[in-house]
């Protein structure tokens, strides 16, 4: 899999922005907010583009690739990992191009970055991503929940070390 990698950038912040997952992955749906595309724009994302040039995804790092209650349950206390996150487009979601676009940008975080050992917050229903992180060598090592709208939602801490 051909993939450009980027420091992500206004117009891109802005369509990720408002992409719609269906239930129940409709938790990691975004408003369109200015204060979204700001994050976005934070320095800590990097949008991601097939060879075609179309946008697929993106990879975020450090503290925007937590789950901020995590640090109530001290999720994120070891400083010896980076946390990663991934969000691919919705209309790409389970159609088994996972592990490669995860691999690209745990590749890219290693000879980029220069990232080495890295930590992963997932909802324990997203048995999907679950699968190719632990394809990838992730392991489960710690969990804390959350209370939402949603109800309870049971988050795993994966590490790559």
């Amino acid at each position: 899999m051909e993939l450009n990698i980027q420091l992500m950038d206004y117009d891109k912040a802005r369509e990720i922005s408002i992409w719609t997952y269906k239930d129940p992955y409709s938790m990691y749906n975004m408003d369109g907010s200015d204060e979204c595309i700001k994050e976005f724009l934070s320095g800590y994302y990097f949008s991601v583009s097939n060879k075609e040039k179309k946008l697929i995804g993106y990879y975020c790092f450090g503290k925007f690739a937590q789950v901020p209650i995590g640090n109530q349950f001290g999720a994120y206390d070891s400083k010896e990992f980076t946390d990663i996150g991934l969000g691919m487009k919705p209309s790409l979601c389970g159609k088994g191009m996972g592990i490669d676009f995860f691999r690209k940008g745990l590749e890219f975080a290693r000879n980029e970055l220069s990232i080495e050992k890295f930590r992963l917050t997932v909802a324990d229903f997203n048995e999907r991503a679950i699968k190719v992180y632990e394809k990838l060598g992730f392991k489960k090592v710690d969990y804390f929940e959350r209370v939402s709208d949603l109800g309870k939602i049971k988050f795993w801490i994966m590490i790559l070390c």
